[in-house]
């Protein structure tokens, strides 16, 4: 019997790391308060599908098999990055489902949770694949590395002074394999856990798909989705309550509301982090680019609601 779909907004929500932690453990009790906050939103009315990224997780799945399979007694092989991505997708899904279906429960809120694998398209001529700058897998000394680059193929570079690791591909998300289920989903009423990480990379070849070995940024996944379902809102999920221009100096502002225009000023003038807000905001300018009538929110967890009610956040449009 299918759920009663929410009367309010559809909302993609991209979660932040600081939503996660860094083992099992930990985030098996961050995602407890994680989940508070999204059935604040779903008891409003809102129709949710969660994102989430999985660096440290899928990092942690990777050294894990890298070093058991250097053990010849362990028998463990080594296990494709793909492969890495999809399980790093299931157990943080079905933590995530698991709370938000506890706290679904907890308040009598008759509807339900769902966790979609999600494999991304992406193109095998994008640029990405030419000049890899994603640092994946355990350090290792630059003999250790050159090793491992003639045997395996891998690109392997010097990462920060701290040591050599592979590096892999960032290319642009084309499209999600699992849209239409999780648009079903959503349709039908359920709260779906859908593109962890970005959505499992893969290439489209001869009607079926090719795992590759690549990191899709979780914020342009979450803004692709976003646009494709036409959800009213994409609300990325991060450390601070409202996006700010210069950050760390006595001129720094809070910003309320910017367009693409302003928003696209700000990035010229370097306002934004590369590592950290910049491809957030990148984010919100394609969802907003690609459909016009959303808006964009980036704000905090624990503001996350009340952002949704336009009382904070930061807010950005076409």
């Amino acid at each position: 019997m299918p759920y009663t779909k929410g009367d309010g907004p559809s909302v993609v929500i991209a979660l932040g790391g600081n939503a996660l932690g860094n083992n099992a453990q930990e985030q098996l009790e961050l995602v407890k308060n994680t989940a508070k906050h999204i059935v604040d939103m779903v008891g409003e009315g809102i129709n949710v599908v969660v994102t989430h990224g999985n660096g440290p997780q899928v990092g942690m799945i990777n050294n894990a098999f890298d070093v058991a399979s250097k053990d010849p007694s362990s028998k463990v092989p080594a296990m494709p990055f793909p492969e890495c991505g999809a399980m790093s997708q299931g157990y943080i899904g079905y933590q995530l489902s698991q709370a938000i279906l506890g706290e679904l429960k907890h308040r009598g809120i008759m509807r339900s949770t769902a966790n979609v694998i999600t494999q991304t398209v992406v193109d095998p001529d994008d640029p990405a694949f030419k000049n890899p700058t994603k640092p994946v897998g355990a350090f290792m000394t630059e003999e250790e590395a050159q090793a491992l680059a003639d045997k395996t193929g891998y690109t392997v570079r010097e990462d920060a002074g701290r040591g050599w690791r592979r590096v892999v591909a960032s290319p642009q998300p084309q499209r999600i394999v699992e849209f239409d289920a999780v648009k079903d989903l959503m349709d039908e009423g359920y709260i779906v856990v859908s593109t962890g990480g970005g959505g499992i990379p893969v290439i489209e070849a001869n009607d079926s798909y090719h795992g590759v070995a690549a990191v899709i940024d979780k914020d342009n996944s979450a803004s692709m989705l976003a646009a494709a379902f036409h959800a009213d809102m994409l609300v990325i999920l991060t450390a601070v309550e409202k996006v700010c221009i210069n950050f760390g100096t006595p001129e720094q502002k809070e910003i309320s509301e910017m367009t693409v225009a302003q928003a696209r000023e700000y990035i010229a003038q370097g306002q934004f982090a590369p590592g950290s807000m910049l491809p957030k905001i990148e984010a919100c300018i394609k969802y907003v680019e690609r459909y016009p009538q959303g808006r964009a929110l980036v704000t905090s967890l624990d503001r996350a609601e009340a952002g949704l009610r336009g009382e904070t956040g930061t807010i950005i449009t076409a």
